[in-house]
């Protein structure tokens, strides 16, 4: 099968290709350095051999739970956060039918996403809408006292007893947690609940390959198998074997990392296909978390494409030249409609008639790229031959091994984030948490 291509070219009109490639033997030991383990944050490099090494037992496992779930329950609520949900969410968004939830006659269970903020309205029309449901939870957190997700575990989990009855409910509660510490490994345990382990050594917003990602997409019905395939092969692609021209993440990392040299201090990720916007988000936490430290990191935005260009588009086009995009294409796509042919043309639009509606979407995505180079905005281009899993899967470890290789380049830890404890601090010194009455004198004096 073809893999995933990465284009830079349109990148060397604003930075040049001799320095790119000066990059080689710096991308080639940092590629070194994280298979080795021997740079920053070396605790949580799981994630870089994790597609190769997950056993066709362990997958079949994933379906087995992830098919009682879906014989059992005709919603299933993915609680958690950042990394704990991003990933699947990105990757079910990608692959499913965007009109399958309104379906009557769909064949697998809607997911659907708590625990990712704390606002009244949505998880009170979260229990509305379950209400009448017969539904399932798939709780991911390695503590289980993350306030976001605990909560709204809490509200679901009485909902499911009272609905269910305790006995079922727990068996439609999946934990995924801690091997051996924390709150929701002492609940599991106490209450019986099928429970998997998020690895130690896989930071949260590494996590979409490992279970935090492979049951709620297993339980959409989604094949990870190929999904693993497709991260297995480019897996390969970009270990150290492979030189520095011939490996995408390297190539991606340095460009990037010149580019950011040269002033381009934000990367905008584009795509055409609105199915992609949520591995935009995915993409958006995987960087910003990992480079976003030392007051160093590009600013990691995304647009959807062509629908942003009635919005964005004029600052993209003639504002603060301190940007450049990067692009996913999508080269064929599943389905396939052509444009009518229409008497009366009111619209104007006979001279696209006859047309595949894709084809319209390519000279948008071309036209535009033109636009923005002439504009001053580099451009560099990744195509995936179709959207399916087994590209999604290379997608998401070529983007995971070119964030680990640019944070070393940037000479920072991609691996840790030590920035968002700060408003968990302040949030609990507000609402008046034991063990924080010190924190809560010192705030309340600052209001």
């Amino acid at each position: 099968m073809e893999n995933i291509k990465l284009n830079i070219e349109k990148a060397f009109g604003f930075v040049a290709k001799d320095r790119v490639y000066g990059y080689e033997e710096k991308a080639n030991a940092c590629n070194k350095k994280l298979h080795e383990g021997t740079g920053k944050g070396n605790d949580f490099l799981g994630w870089v051999n994790l597609p190769s090494s997950i056993s066709d037992q362990f997958i079949t496992e994933i379906e087995t739970v992830a098919k009682g779930l879906r014989d059992k329950c005709e919603v299933v609520v993915v609680a958690g956060i950042g990394g704990s949900y991003l990933g699947a969410k990105a990757v079910i968004n990608a692959l499913s039918d965007g009109f399958d939830r309104l379906r009557e006659d769909r064949e697998n269970p809607v997911v659907v996403y708590a625990g990712n903020n704390i606002s009244e309205d949505y998880l009170a029309e979260l229990t509305e809408y379950l209400s009448d449901k017969q539904f399932g939870i798939i709780n991911i957190s390695k503590s289980g006292t993350t306030t976001e997700t605990a909560l709204a575990f809490r509200l679901l989990r009485t909902q499911l007893e009272h609905q269910a009855g305790k006995e079922e409910a727990r068996k439609r509660i999946v934990a995924i947690t801690d091997a051996s510490k924390g709150a929701l490994r002492k609940l599991a345990s106490q209450e019986g609940y099928q429970t998997f382990v998020i690895p130690d050594n896989v930071g949260g917003r590494f996590s979409v390959l490992t279970l935090v990602g492979l049951l709620p997409v297993a339980v959409a019905g989604l094949n990870i198998r190929e999904l693993l395939k497709g991260a297995v092969d480019m897996e390969n692609l970009c270990g150290t074997e492979t030189s520095f021209a011939g490996n995408p993440a390297a190539l991606y990392a340095a460009v990037r990392n010149e580019l950011y040299k040269n002033g381009k201090k934000i990367e905008i990720l584009v795509n055409y296909h609105p199915k992609l916007h949520f591995v935009s988000e995915w993409w958006k936490q995987l960087y910003g978390e990992s480079e976003g430290k030392e007051n160093k990191g590009i600013f990691p935005a995304a647009v959807d494409f062509t629908t942003d260009l009635h919005s964005m588009g004029q600052w993209i086009q003639e504002g603060e030249r301190s940007i450049f995009e990067t692009v996913i294409s999508v080269k064929n796509t599943n389905k396939k409609m052509e444009i009518p042919f229409d008497p009366e043309n009111l619209d104007g639009l006979n001279f696209l008639a006859g047309k595949r509606v894709d084809e319209v979407n390519k000279m948008a995505e071309l036209g535009t790229q033109i636009a923005h180079i002439d504009g001053g905005v580099p451009n560099l281009r990744i195509e995936l031959p179709a959207l399916n899993a087994y590209y999604i899967g290379q997608l998401l470890y070529f983007f995971e091994k070119a964030c680990g290789i640019s944070g070393y380049i940037l000479d920072v830890n991609p691996f840790d984030q030590p920035g968002v404890e700060a408003y968990k601090k302040n949030m609990f010194a507000l609402l008046d948490k034991p063990g924080y009455e010190e924190e809560s004198k010192a705030i309340k004096a600052r209001l």
